[in-house]
């Protein structure tokens, strides 16, 4: 393997760690009420923070965040969109915490 390409796979592993916390905050900043991944992921694109209302670019981050304990799956519910059965995501105490720290800023 060559350094080039060693050093490029680095650089795109930093960039996509970056782009995760960003999409943390911004799914935090959102949960002030129960949602699910398909809400979340509609009112991030009306906002203009993805460029889809794909629940793909919010579902893998709110696993993260329940890991973590920032949000917790509070009940499930018929989907508004998709007529499926989801999860719907709330903000734990953790999670509120940690978007009120002033080191992460809010978006």
């Amino acid at each position: 393997m060559s350094l080039t390409t060693t050093q490029t796979r680095q650089l795109s592993f930093i960039d996509i760690q970056d782009k995760a916390k960003i999409r943390y905050i911004q799914i935090l900043n959102r949960l002030n009420e129960p949602k699910t991944a398909k809400e979340l992921a509609v009112e991030l694109f009306k906002l203009g923070y993805i460029p889809s209302t794909e629940r793909n670019y919010t579902a893998p981050r709110l696993t993260e965040l329940e890991k973590m304990g920032y949000v917790k799956v509070l009940d499930k519910k018929k989907c508004n969109y998709t007529g499926k059965m989801v999860a719907v995501y709330q903000r734990t105490q953790k999670g509120f915490e940690v978007i009120n720290i002033n080191h992460i800023p809010q978006i």
